[in-house]
Parts: structure tokens; C-alpha cells; sequence
């Protein structure tokens, strides 16, 4: 089958396609014949070699967490799936496995049956960034109509999640986004919609019970200038060095600082399929064939997109 692999760190360039093996499946796996796989930053931070203390450096590596496709095969013990179901899910581990191949063998509690009012590249954007976004809600806490939350970098795959179930539960949400994402913020839910391009935020006398940086670009020590005394910032991309940092941090300091770290579960995919159900848009910003794998990945990796970046393998 054909798969996208590298054999060293670097860049889009040391992507190449490759022929491997077709998986075979252990007796809780079903294999899928791939049909879309969705581009998320983990995908190029491991690949640059940021990431090794977690991924290792054994090659080759394959890239991709998240799918969509259709059944193949289903193990000697699986119930509640069969050959044929479309389906989405994601790898066990992200850090060593990847889903850019034909076909993919997933344990089959990583695996649900895609609804069938959205495509393969919506289906295949839901389980990462959706599932980090339901771990971000839980980590605010107890949220409500009083609740002045920031989100900033608000109209990527993350932020498209968080605004919609933020908005839910009746929270104060201020959203930062480009010129272009103000319509998507304000359709999504917030109250507030900042246009960075124009505005800053930091210059702002507003102050927030919560501050979720999606960019990237802000950090804690920026974020505690626009912090109420007993806020959070909520850290969804911490490096390796900031968590066991934060959480000492936390212990002399109202202002505490939250790494996110979220595990795609049947628990957060029932919550984000209710809500899915419930009219949750999930925008795909653009959808390339495979043969263009590598200029989706630089296109993804330049940002300023409004959702996601899927591709399809026909």
C-alpha cells in the first residue's frame, strides 16, 4: 500500500511516499481503508524533531492521528462494527504511529461510525482537536453566564470546537482572529470578536476569569497582564519542560497556569458526536489529494486558515 513516511527529521521535504505493508489486524483491531486523514501541529512538531522525548527517533515514521474511511476487516473480537461501516477515529499513540497510508489498523474503542450528514475530511477533523477542546472546558471549570473567557487564535480546528460548545454554556466569550474569522467567531458563538490586525488585546483594560492561547503566540507571563487575581491560562501546547514548571508554579500563584494534555476517549467523541447532532459546524478550510500531501502539510503549517486541513486519498 502506499503510505507517506520520513526516515529523518526536517521539514516538508523529507516526506516521501513509500510502499508498506498492508497492516494486518490483532483480534480488538479493525483495519480501515483510509478515505481522509486531517493535518494537525503535533503532525509537524514531531516530524521537525521537537517532540522526541516523547516520539523517539526510530525510522521510518508516518504521519497523521485522525482519520476517516471505510471497514475493511474487523477482528475476531469486535462487536458493533462490521465491514462496510464508515468510520472515524484516531491512533492509540500519536507520538510513534501515523495514519497517512492506504489503510490503517486501529484498536477498535479508537474507531465510531461517522455520521452520515458529514463528509470523510469533517469526519477525520473531529477527534483531535475536538477532544482537546472538551478537555479545555473541563479544565475551566465551573463556567456560566458570568465567566469572562478569552480565547485567543479563535477560528483554527481548536477554536472552532471551543467557541461552539463554549457557547453552550452561556459563557462571556471574547474571541481574537484575523479579519477574515470575525464572521466564523461571531457564527460560532462569541460575544466579542477582536481583530488582532487592528487591535490588541493586551492595550485593552478588559481582564479575564480565563485565557486559552490557540495560537501560540502569547504564553502564560503575557497572559497574566490581562488575568483576573484567581485566573487560568489554559496551555494547549506545552513543551515538554512547562508542565512539571506549571504545576509547581501553581502552588505560589493565583494565576495559575493549566497545561492541556487530552486523549481522544469514547467519553469526549459521545460529547462532541451529541453536539454534532445538535447542529456543530466543523469547517474544512481546504481538502487536498493525496498526491499533494506535502503541500498540504506547508499550506497547514502557515496558519491563518479558518478550521481545518484534511486530505483525501481516493
Amino acid at each position: 500500500m502506499k503510505a507517506v513516511a520520513y526516515k529523518e527529521f526536517g521539514t516538508t521535504a523529507v516526506l516521501q511516499t513509500v510502499e508498506q505493508p498492508k497492516p494486518t489486524i490483532k483480534a480488538d483491531q479493525v483495519l480501515v481503508k483510509v478515505k481522509a486523514f486531517s493535518i494537525n501541529p503535533m503532525d509537524w512538531k514531531i516530524r521537525k524533531g521537537e517532540m522526541t522525548l516523547m516520539s523517539g527517533s526510530k525510522f521510518p515514521k508516518n504521519t497523521g492521528t485522525d482519520f476517516a474511511g471505510i471497514v475493511e476487516e474487523i477482528g475476531s473480537s469486535i462487536t458493533g462494527i462490521k465491514k462496510g461501516d464508515e468510520v472515524f477515529g484516531v491512533v492509540k499513540n500519536m507520538m510513534k504511529e501515523g495514519v497517512s497510508s492506504e489503510y490503517v489498523a486501529v484498536t477498535s474503542s479508537l474507531v465510531w461510525k461517522k455520521p452520515a450528514d458529514i463528509t470523510f475530511a469533517q469526519a477525520a477533523s473531529i477527534p483531535v482537536v475536538g477532544t482537546a477542546a472538551v478537555t479545555a472546558l473541563e479544565k475551566m471549570g465551573d463556567i456560566n453566564s458570568k465567566s469572562s473567557i478569552l480565547v485567543n487564535g479563535a477560528t483554527g480546528g481548536f477554536g472552532m470546537f471551543l467557541l461552539q460548545l463554549l457557547k453552550q454554556r452561556d459563557a462571556k466569550v471574547t474571541a481574537v482572529t484575523s479579519t477574515k474569522g470575525i464572521a466564523y467567531a461571531k457564527g460560532w458563538g462569541a460575544d466579542i470578536v477582536i481583530d488582532y490586525t487592528k487591535e490588541d488585546v493586551l492595550s485593552m483594560k478588559a481582564t479575564y476569569d480565563i485565557v486559552i492561547d490557540l495560537s501560540g503566540t502569547m504564553g502564560y507571563k503575557t497572559a497574566k497582564q490581562i488575568m483576573k487575581p484567581k485566573a487560568r491560562f489554559l496551555n494547549p501546547t506545552p513543551k515538554p519542560i512547562e508542565i512539571p514548571l506549571s504545576i509547581l508554579g501553581n502552588l505560589f500563584t493565583g494565576k495559575k497556569h493549566i497545561a492541556i494534555l487530552s486523549s481522544p476517549s469514547t467519553r469526549c467523541t459521545d460529547i462532541l458526536l451529541n453536539a454534532v447532532n445538535k447542529g456543530l459546524q466543523i469547517e474544512v478550510n481546504k481538502v487536498f489529494p493525496f498526491a499533494q500531501y506535502k503541500e498540504a502539510y506547508d499550506y497547514a503549517e502557515q496558519g491563518g486558515y479558518i478550521g481545518k486541513v484534511a486530505v483525501e486519498i481516493n
